[in-house]
């Protein structure tokens, strides 16, 4: 039976009155008539009679009346657990990549915090190797990283899309004004890198290799600000994501050579632990990060 029956019930019995219990509800009087019936049918006993024009209960509407106080207080116990259940509490440890932190999680974050006011939010930056390793020792609970998709046993990988990556050069660069730019053209210039264990520095330098080009002494720094500033002070090129260049893009400080290589693709993932239990609010969370507006090319390995 509907336990919306029983608030109905419970109502009619506290107004002494269907038609006052039919406002305070909201539902029509024959509505509350109804469902007063069925569930006279449901005990095969009547609830209410009537004295004088008002109504009362009969005895057996008092012993219902109690048992009815008594499952829907439940039922708000319930869902007053649960609801708590929900919000996240203590301190949420997320590991990422400088990229994502800076120029896509921000705006995640403020919904979070905004959501679950109580927990204490900490994003510890890294490279997308250290942070598979820290998910699987359990120093993050989740990461966002960029990297290939890569398969593991223990981890769930959920690909969120594909990010553009690009190099970058300054304005004046001489390979700015080329109408496409292979790898064998990147000969004697010089690279400005994150640091080692970056995915698609890797990516970069397997490249260049493949083409025949050494990269001795490349600059290498562990921001992001560094390197564009770098970059457009002509000291070399960088692969970075656009995402993080876009503000000098626009204001003309850098210039995006016009470069692609099918072995240069990174994905957005979200990656935790196959044995991580979700709560509803983490679970939400990732729902918000999958539904971002970004393609998703290649294939998901597992859905939120």
């Amino acid at each position: 039976m509907d336990t919306r029956y029983l608030q109905t019930f419970r109502e009619v019995a506290k107004w002494q009155s269907f038609t006052r219990a039919a406002e305070v509800l909201g539902y029509a009087q024959s509505s509350v008539t109804t469902q007063i019936q069925i569930v006279e049918s449901e005990f095969g006993v009547s609830l209410f009679e009537r004295w004088g024009r008002k109504i009362r209960l009969t005895r057996e509407g008092e012993i219902l009346l109690g048992y009815s106080e008594q499952m829907l207080s439940l039922l708000e116990e319930a869902h007053d657990r649960l609801h708590q259940e929900e919000q996240l509490t203590g301190t949420l440890t997320i590991g990422t990549v400088e990229s994502l932190a800076a120029f896509f999680l921000p705006p995640y974050l403020q919904l979070l915090r905004q959501e679950h006011p109580q927990v204490k939010l900490l994003v510890v930056p890294g490279i997308c190797s250290d942070l598979r390793v820290g998910v699987r020792e359990g120093a993050y609970d989740f990461a966002l990283i960029l990297d290939r998709i890569v398969v593991e046993q223990d981890l769930h990988c959920i690909n969120l899309g594909e990010v553009e990556l690009v190099v970058v050069a300054a304005r004046t660069h001489p390979l700015s004004a080329e109408k496409h730019v292979d790898a064998s053209q990147f000969a004697s210039h010089n690279w400005i890198f994150t640091e080692m264990g970056c995915s698609y520095r890797a990516m970069m330098e397997s490249v260049l290799r493949d083409a025949g080009i050494r990269v001795d002494t490349p600059l290498e720094f562990g921001s992001l600000e560094a390197i564009k500033q770098c970059v457009a002070y002509g000291l070399g090129l960088a692969i970075l994501p656009r995402i993080a260049v876009e503000d000098e893009l626009e204001k003309g400080k850098l210039a995006v050579l016009p470069f692609s290589h099918p072995d240069i693709r990174v994905y957005r993932q979200l990656v935790y632990h196959r044995k991580k239990k979700l709560s509803a609010g983490i679970r939400r969370f990732f729902e918000q990060l999958a539904n971002s507006s970004v393609d998703k090319d290649g294939e998901q390995d597992e859905t939120v």
